[in-house]
């Protein structure tokens, strides 16, 4: 890990952690890292999830949760859980009870350990990345009590995310070569055509699913016909 990024997660209260460390943490069901929460951001696979789980499709489930926006530096469409009232609550927490519990988003079952993976080198140059290069940190939870005691790789484990997760690493490797391709494109395009390009990079990576049918597959799919359709408009 480079320094500016173990300042950051110092900044943060956070320290880095291996797969075999561990941390003590338990969760006594309160609600609070369910409040005071901005950050809940959904990946494909929570969209597909969470909507599975409620019984209603990913359009639907994002129009009433959610709100999305283009992120101030990859560009690529963010999918945020949009908090409510002045405690920022989870619109998802009902009686301080979690309502997609058995599908919860990938963060809030993670909660305290953070995921990430650098995917440059200590040039800036891109990499290829593996699982090898998926790192971790755990922040102090500020709830819960310190009954139990974990490794990160039992956490996962009980959060039902495998710690060789294939579409976590598709998934980060799909955010880089698309952000890589909109930043060039918002070169040469006009803005109503990146309009256009980020609204069907959207749909077709968060919407289109079929949540009768296996996740992985369809991520896959999808995550391949985006990137044909942008290399095909470079081109034009």
């Amino acid at each position: 890990m480079d320094e500016t990024l173990k300042n950051i997660i110092s900044s943060l209260g956070g320290k880095e952690i291996g797969i075999d460390g561990t941390f003590k943490f338990h969760c006594i069901c309160c609600g609070k890292c369910c409040t005071h929460r901005e950050d809940i951001l959904l990946n494909p696979r929570d969209v597909y999830n969470v909507s599975r789980e409620l019984g209603m499709s990913p359009e639907k489930l994002v129009k009433k949760y959610c709100e999305v926006y283009a992120g101030e530096d990859s560009r690529v469409p963010i999918v945020r859980v949009k908090p409510k009232g002045h405690v920022k609550r989870c619109p998802l927490l009902k009686d301080r009870k979690c309502m997609v519990h058995k599908s919860k988003p990938s963060v809030c079952a993670l909660f305290p350990i953070g995921r990430f993976l650098q995917a440059g080198d200590a040039e800036g140059n891109i990499k290829d990345i593996s699982v090898e290069d998926v790192q971790y940190i755990f922040s102090r939870p500020g709830c819960g009590d310190n009954a139990e005691s974990h490794t990160v790789g039992e956490w996962l484990g009980h959060c039902g995310i495998p710690i060789e997760d294939e579409f976590f690493i598709k998934w980060q490797k799909v955010i880089i070569e698309t952000s890589i391709i909109f930043r060039k494109m918002e070169k040469k395009f006009r803005p109503h055509v990146m309009e256009l390009v980020w609204t069907a990079a959207f749909v077709v990576l968060y919407l289109h699913y079929d949540t009768g049918e296996d996740f992985l597959p369809q991520f896959e799919e999808n995550a391949q016909s985006f990137q044909e359709l942008l290399h095909k408009i470079q081109k034009d």
